[in-house]
């Protein structure tokens, strides 16, 4: 074991004296401290010009609303408040006559005067709209644009048109608006946690409301810290293992250690390089949350479970990169490897999103189960509120150690073998035969 702790010793303080190493863990902060930053300066930099739209309008009953509900909002979100500092453009709606014949020649017409910017857009209401089950031909709002998917005008468009057609629908059926002033209200639906008995009173607690940054924010960040950790103590061991190898230094430490006790030496290594950085970039979050105010937010309880498995994932990962390592006898085979090698470790933050739409469902306990998986997806669902069932976590553990020994017996073949590179098939039997 003493052997083991000076190979970790080496590796550790070769990594941290680096100017790479303290470049990297300071920046990586600052960049998205930074990015945050720049949001924030940037709000205020948008465009304020004007837009100008023209609205032709079939129906002949909704571009005068949708002129008054532009000039409220105008006189509303347009200049901030109490001064003549303009923060968002206005929205100028021209209504425009429809043509007698020949629309798309009109359509055209109006797209050249986009082209000369003398309009933002076009805006287009077909003659059926207002009931379009009856009307059933020209029920189409159309909104035309250089790039009208992004328009947020198109966006703001959507509320005054419908509250127009839903009032027009009113009084056409013989309904005054103004009878019914709560109609077009929408109601907020808050979302909340589910509610714990008391084992001491037996009384039920309060259910404490659960926000966006707690459902999606904190576990994103969780699991991309994770990858980060990953990447900065397991990657660099594929193109070490293959210089010591290239170099003979490994044959000369195999003379003292014994393979296993190599690579794990060289694993812990990685594992101490993360520690430090997980732990200042922890301590950073915590002393953020605190200073925010936002100490509720913040899982604690998961604390635990991220260092056990970002240690679990720099040795599941160290091993597969020691273990490729000592397969490559020069840089070469590691640029054929590098590629194979990452994309397991990258694979689940594509896959982030729809495992945080539906943490217990049975897609995400399979993926999070999956050894290469288990450190990001299942550290991803311990962050959500509600957590997971309390076998899963050491379930994913266990399968991740299985791999790590796995790793450890194609190690003890490939770190002495030279000639050929294997292939990954080869690498694999290694690991089920030793």
């Amino acid at each position: 074991m003493r052997k083991v702790l000076l190979i970790v010793k080496r590796e550790y303080l070769a990594a941290v004296r680096t100017v790479g190493f303290a470049i990297g863990l300071v920046v990586a902060p600052l960049l998205l401290g930074g990015s945050f930053i720049a949001i924030k300066l940037l709000e205020g930099q948008v465009d304020t010009s004007d837009k100008r739209v023209a609205v032709v309008d079939y129906t002949g009953r909704l571009s005068a609303a949708l002129v008054e509900a532009a000039a409220r909002r105008n006189a509303e979100e347009v200049y901030a408040a109490g001064t003549k500092n303009k923060i968002k453009p206005a929205y100028l709606l021209e209504p425009v006559a429809p043509p007698v014949a020949d629309p798309v020649k009109f359509r055209l017409q109006l797209s050249e005067r986009v082209r000369r910017r003398e309009l933002h857009a076009f805006l287009e209401i077909g003659a059926g709209v207002v009931h379009p089950r009856r009307d059933t031909a020209q029920t189409t709002i159309a909104f035309y644009a250089p790039n009208a998917a992004a328009s947020e005008v198109r966006s703001w468009l959507r509320t005054p048109i419908n509250e127009a057609l839903r009032k027009l629908r009113l009084a056409d059926a013989g309904i005054d608006p103004a009878a019914i002033p709560d109609l077009f209200d929408w109601m907020p639906i808050a979302g909340l946690g589910l509610l714990e008995q008391d084992q001491a009173t037996g009384t039920a607690g309060e259910a404490r409301r659960v926000s966006e940054m707690q459902s999606f924010g904190i576990p994103l960040i969780m699991g991309f810290l994770m990858l980060l950790m990953m990447m900065m103590g397991a990657m660099p061991l594929l193109n070490a293992v293959t210089e010591e190898k290239g170099q003979r230094i490994a044959e000369v430490l195999l003379g003292a250690v014994k393979p296993f006790e190599f690579m794990l030496g060289k694993v812990l290594g990685g594992v101490s390089v993360s520690l430090t950085g997980s732990v200042v970039y922890l301590l950073i979050s915590v002393v953020i949350t605190l200073y925010a105010g936002a100490a509720g937010v913040m899982p604690f309880t998961v604390v635990p479970w991220f260092f056990a498995y970002m240690i679990l994932a720099i040795l599941m990962v160290g091993a597969i990169m020691a273990t490729l390592g000592a397969a490559c006898n020069d840089a070469k085979d590691v640029q054929s490897l590098t590629f194979p090698a990452i994309i397991p470790i990258l694979l689940p933050t594509f896959i982030m999103v729809p495992v945080l739409g539906e943490p217990n469902s049975t897609f995400a306990l399979v993926a999070s189960l999956f050894p290469l998986f288990s450190p990001i997806l299942m550290l991803v669902r311990l962050s959500v509120p509600g957590g997971v069932p309390a076998w899963q976590p050491w379930a994913a553990l266990a399968f991740a150690l299985l791999l790590i020994w796995a790793g450890g017996r194609a190690f003890r073949v490939g770190i002495l073998l030279q000639g050929k590179p294997p292939n990954l098939g080869e690498i694999m039997k290694w690991a089920v035969r030793g």
